[in-house]
């Protein structure tokens, strides 16, 4: 399998509050793997990045050689291809001059972004892009788990 399509999302209801993650990946356009899960109180930013991390994980184990992730988050987009570069050469913080917010998920996700050949892609969310759908409804029946 040389390249995998990943698409991942996650979400809160209330922020923070119960929240989800999801990926689906596909090779050659058909699914091969997907999963999802929860927490009872987090945010959505933390749930948007341990969907990539999940997804890296356990992709990585099929033997991939190169990824290809969408998400609808422009904090995991540009943070992992522009802002954490800033991050680490201040210290992890931020440019105005405040700790980074969730930085060991960003470590996690920085170590696994150099171990792999991964193309970062951004999508509209809601926008009816089929796989990114499927991760939303995912999101939402983990957030259900916790608000029933």
């Amino acid at each position: 399998m040389d390249k995998v399509d990943i698409f991942t999302d996650g979400g809160c209801s209330g922020n923070p509050g119960p929240g989800g993650w999801a990926y689906v990946a596909l090779a050659d356009g058909k699914m091969i793997s997907y999963s999802s899960g929860g927490e009872a109180q987090t945010t959505n930013n933390k749930m948007e990045l341990t969907a990539v991390i999940h997804a890296i994980e356990d992709v990585s184990l099929l033997g991939a050689q190169k990824l290809s992730i969408s998400t609808d988050s422009q904090y995991v987009k540009n943070g992992i291809t522009t802002w954490i570069n800033n991050w680490k050469r201040n210290g992890w913080r931020t440019s105005s001059k405040d700790p980074v917010k969730n930085r060991e998920l960003w470590e996690e996700l920085d170590k696994l972004n150099a171990e792999h050949d991964i193309q970062w892609n951004w999508v509209k969310g809601h926008a009816g892009i089929k796989y990114n759908e499927m991760c939303d409804s995912l999101v939402r029946k983990e957030m259900d788990k916790y608000l029933k």
